[in-house]
């Protein structure tokens, strides 16, 4: 049976399943009140909209479902969000993808999802592993949108909203504890007027730590740990009814494994220990300011909104370089990147029908990095170092016209310049790029319940330079076009909303595994970032919200997603050897989560009931093998928790991965080591997935 078939196979059994359920829940509501969904407001066109209103594929976790579900860092927000991707094997780095587009694997390679805090550029993946502090919600849009955003997206965006301060005096704490890997998180947050209606402050802090699962037994202690000390601030004045300043200042500490792989046999093994010289570590410190004004200016019919900030992280790590018990390769590095931008939108209302959303956006971004590599048995140490700096301006606007009440047009245009500067070790070199994109959007409104939406967009991403030696001193950027046909509707007097659509994405250049390449200088090999080839990428996804009863919620998504490299040219010719397979690394071809949540009233208090399922499908490990594509396994772990809810407090007892689930995050052949020299040594690669954990959490708020 084709790929074709067996995803049409598959949507058109959970689409009867869907309608079978609908016309039970269209019987029970002819004989009960129905009770509506909760509205939920975004910002995804930087406009406050109804989430049922926008005609663009964006998911939204609110902050208390953030913590029902255990999630304590961005990257884990992908298991329920329907196209995102996210996988992560250091404190320091995350793998992210968007319908398979935006493959972002190392720091060095600019995130091909837009990362983004209120609104405000994040250069780099590592943030994904950050803490989520006082958070509002978190939006997650699917397909380009680098005329709405200051930066250029090309698979979408991720944008964490914290909460602001407002008149009300606000203050909760949160913990949680799980004994089985010392899994301890406690936050807390303050906030209330300084002077009414004029000045208003917010502060939060966290804590976390869990030890993971793999433990060295050659070294001794835990390899993949993590630590993460937050505090976030933020001043909010309001000088008259037209104007909002809103300054903000964080400051991060995350510490713990970096690159904590173990010697595995294979992709099926799910040994939690292994043996190397020193558990490999890597510590982050991020700073960053930023200074928010909003202005009405009611004789223009526009707001006018300005965005300030600078961005800081400092990076130490230490590594046992060939992940063996033979001390042979071991290094230590250490950077800087400091990143300053400057924004400025105009949201001008020209007459009832007709609005424009017109922007200007500048960035500069600098990484100043050393690292020292030693050959331990020959006491030689073979010292690096790099600069880089980008710099990057754009203008972007988009005309919202309504052509009739019910049908909608939105036409956008980006321009995009980027210029690179870069000094590895004495080589020199540059890249720059002018790059339009645009986007149109037709959106059908058919009744209060029903809309539908046709899209396309061009989404870019910028390119970079390698070290000495590389065969490719510069790798281009990598580009998308993205059709989309989308529905959102509601249905059973409100009780049940519905999100889906279906895409396919022409990838060209695509930026996707980093490899080793012959070096220009005869001597072995080098690492190089590289334009792999052409991806096409093509699915269907789907959400689902329904609150059967007053008591009762049920939560779903569902990603089928097909993503194939079909020409791998531009990869062979820079490495000389094939890619070991079509399909592109870490992956999945379908991914889902359902989830339900039951209250049972107990007298003024609540007893509420938790359960969820997340599943993920195969996915490609890492080879530079091209006669070895090692395949991780599916797997499905299931979530839930209890909760005793009173006015102002809780106490839950919760589990995750109840039935100890054995899967791999990551995985790397040991092709790698080979090509780098390291044969004699040379192990298949694992970092284990996070195994089962029970414990408590509470909560209290005043």
């Amino acid at each position: 049976m084709s790929v074709y078939s067996k995803y049409s196979l598959f949507a058109g059994t959970c689409l009867s399943a869907v309608l079978t359920s609908s016309v039970f829940a269209q019987t029970s509501a002819n004989t009960s009140d129905t009770i509506m969904l909760e509205e939920i407001i975004v910002t995804a066109r930087q406009r406050e909209e109804s989430l049922k209103d926008v005609p663009i594929a964006v998911s939204a976790i609110t902050g208390n479902k953030l913590k029902e579900q255990q999630i304590y860092a961005v990257k884990d927000i992908a298991a329920y969000v329907p196209g995102l991707n996210i996988n992560s094997d250091s404190v320091g780095r995350a793998f992210v993808s968007m319908r398979g587009i935006g493959t972002t694997l190392i720091d060095t390679v600019q995130p091909g999802v837009g990362i983004f805090i209120d609104g405000i550029y994040q250069p780099n993946t590592s943030y994904l592993n950050s803490p989520l502090v006082d958070v509002e919600r978190v939006e997650v849009l699917r397909g380009p949108q680098g005329t709405l955003f200051g930066n250029n997206t090309l698979g979408g965006a991720i944008n964490v909203i914290t909460r602001k301060p407002s008149n009300e005096f606000e203050a909760r704490m949160d913990g949680a504890y799980a004994g089985s890997d010392d899994f301890k998180s406690l936050s807390g947050s303050v906030s209330g007027p300084i002077i009414e209606d004029v000045l208003q402050v917010r502060v939060g802090a966290a804590y976390h730590h869990h030890d993971g699962f793999q433990e060295n037994l050659l070294a001794g202690g835990y390899t993949n740990p993590l630590t993460q000390k937050s505090v976030n601030g933020t001043v909010r004045f309001l000088p008259s009814e037209a104007a909002e300043l809103t300054l903000n200042a964080n400051y991060d500490k995350i510490s713990g494994g970096n690159t904590a792989y173990l010697g595995i046999t294979g992709p099926t093994d799910y040994t939690l220990d292994g043996v190397s010289n020193q558990n490999n570590f890597a510590e982050h410190v991020y700073k960053g300011v930023n200074l928010k004004g909003e202005f009405d200016v009611d004789s223009l019919s526009t707001t006018i909104t300005t965005v300030l900030a600078y961005n800081r992280r400092d990076q130490e790590s230490s590594n046992d370089g060939d992940f063996g018990p033979v001390d042979f390769v071991r290094s230590t590095g250490e950077s800087k990147l400091i990143t300053k931008t400057g924004e400025a939108r105009f949201d001008t209302s020209w007459t009832e029908g007709f609005s424009t959303l017109v922007g200007v956006f500048a960035s500069r971004s600098t990484t100043d990095a050393s690292a020292v590599t030693t050959i331990v048995p020959l006491g030689v140490n073979a010292p690096s170092s790099a600069f880089a700096e980008i710099e990057s301006q754009a203008v972007f606007g988009t005309a919202f016209l309504d052509l009739t009440d019910t049908l909608d047009l939105a036409v956008g245009l980006r321009y995009d310049h980027q210029k690179l500067d870069a000094t590895n070790a004495g080589s020199t070199d540059a890249y720059s790029s002018n790059d339009l994109q645009p986007r149109v959007t037709l959106t059908k409104a058919w009744d209060d319940d029903l809309m539908t939406y046709a899209s396309i967009a061009r989404g870019v991403r910028g390119g970079g330079q390698n070290g000495p030696g590389a065969p490719n001193l510069i790798y281009q950027g990598d580009n998308v076009w993205t059709y989309e046909l989308g529905t959102k509707f509601t249905a059973l007097e409100k009780s049940l909303s519905v999100d889906a659509a279906v895409f396919y994405n022409d990838y060209k250049h695509f930026i996707g595994q980093n490899a080793l390449a012959p070096s220009t200088t005869g001597a072995g090999y080098v690492a190089v970032n590289l334009n792999s080839g052409t991806v096409h990428s093509y699915g269907a996804e789907a959400e689902m919200h329904w609150q059967v009863t007053e008591a009762w919620r049920i939560d779903s998504s569902l990603t089928l997603l097909h993503a194939r490299i079909v020409d791998g040219s531009e990869f062979e010719d820079v490495t000389g050897f094939a890619l070991p397979s079509d399909r592109i690394i870490f992956t999945p071809d379908w991914n889902f989560s359902l989830g339900t949540n039951y209250t049972v009233p107990v007298g003024e208090n609540q007893l509420v009931f938790d359960a969820g399922l997340v599943g993920k499908g195969s996915r490609m490990g890492s080879s530079l093998d091209p006669d070895v594509a090692p395949l991780l396994e599916s797997y499905y772990l299931v979530n839930g928790s209890i909760t005793m809810r009173f006015p102002k407090f809780e106490i839950a007892a919760f589990v995750s991965n109840l039935f100890n689930e054995e899967y791999l995050e990551s995985y790397i052949d040991q092709s790698l080591l080979v090509r780098a020299g390291l044969g004699a040594v040379a192990q298949n690669l694992g970092l284990q997935g996070e195994r089962r954990r029970i414990g408590v959490r509470a909560s209290i708020r005043f």
